[in-house]
């Protein structure tokens, strides 16, 4: 899972603080700039490359369609709009998702993840060993970083999950399915409908259960195939 660079082209400073939360709590994800017109953008992508930009549809000065339109290999885009009537057009230039404000946490990451399997697809295999080792989680209020090396299991508790690392627990409002997509899936695997665990914790493990750090967790039905492919 390597970084995708990326840029936000928006001119709602509100929107710009929600954009940049939401890639702040995705590890692949890298923030190098944001622009409040697609000039200013144009300007810095001269000298500058990225994977992937979050494109306003109204701009001052040049529309966010128009400045699509003058490029002859853009790289991956995702619409943030208001208006729904410019979808079509949208996809007609080939744009990886379209998202209508005001959208959620999940849907952001719905989007990214589309982007995520394109550009891993045309990474070279040195490009890959440049990997966050961390990930920035709300809890209580604040962002904390929890390194994925001190995480030993993850369990869901109904809205929320449960983070339990080797120096604490945290409990942060996100559902099993979007920690997951946040997770390197070389080192974690979901064995159970609540719970996703460490593969380098796992000290031993039956057809029923397995055993991180002294705790026995057990093994969902449909989930006996991913330990079996440990």
């Amino acid at each position: 899972m390597s970084e995708i660079k990326c840029i936000i082209i928006e001119d709602e400073p509100l929107a710009v603080k929600v954009l940049s939360d939401y890639i702040s709590q995705v590890p692949f994800l890298k923030l190098e700039k944001s622009f409040k017109d697609a000039i200013l953008a144009t300007d810095w992508l001269r000298s500058n490359s990225i994977d992937l930009m979050f494109l306003d549809i109204h701009l001052p000065k040049l529309k966010g369609m128009t400045f699509l339109k003058t490029f002859a290999h853009p790289p991956a885009v995702i619409i943030t709009t208001a208006y729904h009537q410019y979808a079509v057009e949208g996809f007609d230039l080939n744009v990886t998702d379209y998202l209508l404000k005001p959208f959620e946490f999940e849907r952001f990451l719905a989007a990214v993840n589309k982007v995520k399997t394109t550009v891993v697809e045309k990474l070279q295999p040195n490009d890959l060993l440049h990997v966050r080792e961390y990930l920035f989680l709300n809890v209580q209020k604040k962002k904390v970083k929890i390194l994925f090396s001190d995480i030993i299991y993850i369990e869901s508790q109904r809205e929320y999950i449960k983070i339990v690392t080797t120096k604490k627990e945290f409990v942060s409002k996100l559902s099993t399915h979007e920690i997951e997509s946040l997770l390197p899936t070389e080192l974690f695997k979901r064995i159970h409908r609540s719970f996703i665990v460490s593969i380098k914790k796992i000290e031993s493990y039956t057809a029923e259960m397995v055993e991180v750090n002294g705790i026995s967790i057990p093994i969902g039905r449909g989930y006996k195939d991913v330990i079996d492919s440990l």
